[in-house]
């Protein structure tokens, strides 16, 4: 855990001023390692009504050994909590989240987890049911910042008739992949979900690209990608070629030099993957540069050139791309946006720009009726602090205040956001599209 921060709230006689102060204490998170249980410990599985949901959660959770309970007695402390709320139609009905989840928080253990699973605002039937279903967010988010240990809280917005595609989504959530993934609301609607044959390798057979992989995020995207089994295009710019190289020997891919500004850089990526893996499955947009300046101060170099690199080069890229003879149908696309397109930040107009465009993009790819049609799912990443070598070079004071200002009182690392995008590049979320997931520990910023 980086921070000096951190370092001394967790010292012997840091922790008991902090104790005495109510100083918040970052906890060591709970991540993914192959072979852990999804789990490690009950889960409290309950809901409102028939509670759909809750029954499958049951049954899922049983096929992976996993104990249930539908109430927390006495002095009993859970892992987790499934909180099925689908069925809610009338405010007053919201009690009985409360009546399931208040009992648990208080014994819930470290690195827990808070799951409320209702459905989208936008399928009510009426008024008080839109306003009932849109609350939901408000008490997951809120939960959120009540929580300590490392815990989280996430919301999943289940379409009507697509219960059957949000197992994909309560495995992320339960299990160590997303760490660094909280107060956040994830859609799942309709689709044909595959399962894997194996969950410790959900994208074997699979060929993926990921711009800029040479080092940092994009190096990480490509360890786990070729960990949970697929074959990685790894691309970055000529100047990066040894790190380059290194990132693909170690992840057993393909080093790609190329500028993904070029304009037949699409055709290219296309080709290489086509000729050396036999297609390409996944496509991971994460080249990415900054320039920062105020915007009264900003030349149009700068504001150019980070526009073209983050968002201009994608969108020629997937004319190719995403093209019939592109990423093959039942593909997925992931792009990296940032918090800094949802909230923005000082002196990062251009940037801030890009981030935004990236997500207006996964808006409009998701709903065209050419790639709904030929099953291609997108989605973007929009990391918060991440602890990278980039954020080391950040002012000291200003280092500090950005690790802590999340429910999870730390930065993030790599590899929280590359468990994301892995995710979102898995054949059993067929019904997950046009969702910008936050990978920011709950940042303060932003919406």
């Amino acid at each position: 855990m980086a921070g000096t921060y951190a370092g001394i709230v967790n010292s012997a006689v840091g922790a008991k001023l902090a104790a005495q102060l109510g100083l918040p204490r970052p906890a060591r998170l709970r991540r993914y390692a192959v072979g852990a249980p999804l789990i490690e410990g009950p889960v409290l599985v309950g809901g409102l009504g028939e509670a759909p949901v809750a029954e499958r959660v049951g049954d899922l959770l049983k096929l992976e050994g996993v104990d249930t309970v539908t109430e927390v007695a006495a002095g009993e402390r859970v892992a987790a909590v499934v909180a099925d709320l689908t069925e809610a139609a009338v405010l007053g009905e919201l009690d009985a989240l409360r009546a399931l989840v208040a009992p648990a928080l208080k014994g819930l253990r470290s690195s827990g987890r808070i799951i409320i699973v209702g459905r989208n605002p936008k399928g009510a039937n009426g008024f008080a049911q839109a306003a009932t279903r849109r609350a939901l967010e408000g008490i997951t988010r809120s939960i959120g910042k009540e929580l300590r240990a490392g815990a989280t809280a996430n919301l999943v917005l289940v379409d009507d008739g697509a219960d059957a595609n949000v197992d994909a989504a309560v495995r992320f959530l339960l299990s160590g992949r997303a760490a660094y993934v909280d107060g956040q609301v994830i859609r799942v609607g309709a689709g044909t979900p595959a399962e894997p044959a194996d969950w410790a390798k959900p994208l074997a057979g699979k060929v993926a690209v990921v711009t800029g992989a040479a080092r940092g995020i994009g190096a990480s995207i490509a360890d786990v990608l070729a960990r949970d089994g697929a074959t990685v295009v790894c691309v970055d710019i000529p100047a990066a070629g040894d790190s380059l190289a290194r990132t693909a020997n170690r992840v057993g891919g393909t080093a790609f030099q190329l500028d993904v500004t070029a304009a037949d850089a699409g055709q290219r990526i296309l080709d290489h993957a086509t000729s050396r893996h036999g297609g390409l499955d996944i496509v991971v947009h994460n080249a990415g540069i900054t320039r920062d300046k105020l915007l009264a101060n900003m030349d149009e170099g700068r504001w150019a050139s980070v526009l073209d690199v983050n968002l201009g080069s994608i969108l020629r890229m997937n004319e190719v791309l995403l093209a019939d003879g592109g990423v093959r149908d039942g593909g997925h696309v992931v792009l990296v946006s940032s918090i800094a397109g949802i909230a923005g930040n000082r002196g990062q107009t251009n940037y801030g720009a890009s981030k935004a465009g990236v997500i207006g993009l996964v808006d409009a790819l998701s709903a065209d009726a050419a790639l709904v049609a030929r099953g291609i799912t997108v989605n973007a990443v929009a990391p918060g602090f991440i602890e990278t070598e980039m954020t080391a070079k950040v002012p000291f004071a200003t280092r500090e205040v950005g690790r802590l200002l999340n429910s999870l009182s730390q930065g993030g690392l790599p590899v929280d956001v590359a468990e994301t995008i892995a995710w979102f590049s898995q054949d059993a979320n067929a019904g997950v599209t046009g969702n910008v997931l936050r990978v920011c520990g709950q940042s303060l910023l932003g919406a």
